[in-house]
């Protein structure tokens, strides 16, 4: 067969490659999210969600506002996730190249002699140069090298989903914190000054005992609990100061105070949209990562298939040869090879690249599944988190009203002797716990916004 005929086969065999190669690899097709009912007890075909809310709406004070722009710029976890992006995009870009052919330049200088060319009976060239080309290109008969390209992107973009996932992540939990904050300082104010209404029903005891109103037992009584009460401050100091420390490592930065405003001036969203389930693949990042991680082993599963195919490689090498020197007088030379190697037995590998690519798909459908069933859970969870809070706002205020009367009337009432110390002391303590009760309530829903913002996969955009 001459090389003319040869050419012709090499056409033939690829021609039929690509007329097959479109039942080896099949095209990708997401799953999706169908499943309607993925919010418990909403059932709504409304689309407005409050993931595509810039943060800056949701979280409107300034000074809260500022942390987060810190901790976005300078946050070293997300730095780190930034920075592991920018690699899959390299090695994606990389993967873009081997559609095309791998070429090398040689350049080469021998020299040789012999000490009795004669005696020898051989004709030693003293200098010899080279200079070529070679040129090495794999045919994408099969679509192996195109899967793995797409494998790239897939890689690339799940490593950019988890920079978002992160920041979205990174962005609650500052607001979280500095919520943690306020709460905390509003705790120890209410304590301090419980502290103080105690120490004045201390000195009250004491006058009513002179006047054998009461029993020195009141007194000690009295005095315990203001002690009981004031030995929380220094525990409410230590965990405001950690919270200060915890924020500021997301921030980036070392130790130090937090500028912050008061509780009372916090604001919760009061319209809360979630949109339709569906949403959550374009909105909430870690459930886009989870979809392109099941994207890249699907590709890996079509380029295992290929294995079992024949690969067509073309080689090609061109070059100048000088025996004199390198611009001196020599002779062009070249060179074009083509072949199919075909697997015959390879131990299994094949086999096994294959089933193992498919298990590995697989699994990254469960994760898929898994990692929406897990956002369905969490947008549920703070929606009723949220409501909780609504719903204890009146109970408490009513409760708060009525046990302040409480502690008026038991005040004056032991004064005339007509109430015992412990009602007083039962009322003091109900107040410090329902005003405390109270703190926490406007934290729950504070809290709620922040976690199903997150949840939602607002933060990001």
């Amino acid at each position: 067969m001459n090389g003319r005929n040869s050419i012709y086969v090499l056409l033939t065999v690829v021609l039929a490659g690509f007329i097959t190669a479109c039942g080896i690899t099949k095209p990708y097709q997401s799953p999706g999210i169908t499943d309607n009912n993925l919010y418990r007890d909403v059932n709504t075909t409304d689309t407005n969600s409050l993931a595509t809310v810039h943060w800056k709406e949701i979280f409107t004070d300034s000074l809260l506002q500022q942390l987060i722009d810190t901790g976005i710029q300078h946050n070293l976890d997300l730095q780190v996730a930034w920075s592991r992006m920018r690699q899959a995009e390299a090695n994606y870009s990389q993967s873009r190249q081997a559609l095309y052919p791998a070429v090398n330049g040689d350049v080469s200088a021998a020299f040789a002699g012999a000490s009795n060319q004669q005696r020898t009976g051989r004709n030693v060239i003293p200098q010899q140069y080279n200079a070529g080309l070679t040129a090495t290109w794999e045919a994408d008969i099969w679509g192996k090298l195109r899967s793995n390209r797409r494998a790239g992107l897939a890689a690339f973009l799940q490593a950019s989903a988890n920079a978002r996932a992160v920041q979205t992540g990174l962005i609650a939990s500052i607001a979280t914190s500095y919520y943690n904050l306020t709460a905390l300082d509003q705790q120890l104010k209410i304590t301090q000054q419980t502290v103080v209404n105690w120490q004045a029903t201390v000195e009250v005891m004491k006058e009513l005992k002179k006047g054998d109103v009461v029993t020195g037992a009141a007194v000690v009584q009295s005095e315990a609990s203001r002690y009981a009460a004031e030995v929380t401050i220094p525990d409410l100091k230590q965990s405001i100061r950690e919270t200060e420390n915890q924020l500021n490592l997301l921030l980036g930065r070392p130790p130090g105070p937090i500028s912050r405003s008061s509780m009372d001036d916090q604001r919760p969203v009061m319209l809360l949209k979630t949109g339709v389930p569906a949403q959550l693949l374009a909105n909430r990042p870690d459930v886009q990562a989870a979809e392109y991680n099941l994207r890249y082993y699907y590709e890996l599963t079509n380029v295992a298939r290929t294995y079992f195919y024949p690969a067509l490689t073309i080689s090609a090498s061109g070059g100048y040869t000088s025996y004199l020197s390198l611009t001196g007088p020599g002779s062009w030379i070249s060179n074009l090879t083509a072949g199919l190697t075909q697997p015959i037995f390879n131990q299994g590998i094949n086999k096994t690249r294959l089933k193992v690519a498919k298990e590995q798909q697989e699994q990254a459908a469960l994760n898929f599944h898994t990692a929406v069933l897990t956002a369905g859970q969490e947008v549920s969870n703070a929606l009723y988190s949220y409501q909780t809070a609504l719903e204890k706002g009146n109970s408490r205020r009513l409760q708060l009203q009525n046990l302040q009367l409480s502690v008026d009337y038991t005040q004056e009432l032991v004064r005339y002797g007509f109430a015992n110390y412990t009602e007083v002391l039962n009322a003091q303590q109900s107040l410090l716990s329902a005003q405390l009760g109270r703190i926490n309530d406007h934290l729950q829903q504070l809290q709620a916004v922040v976690f199903l913002y997150r949840a939602l996969g607002g933060g990001w955009q």
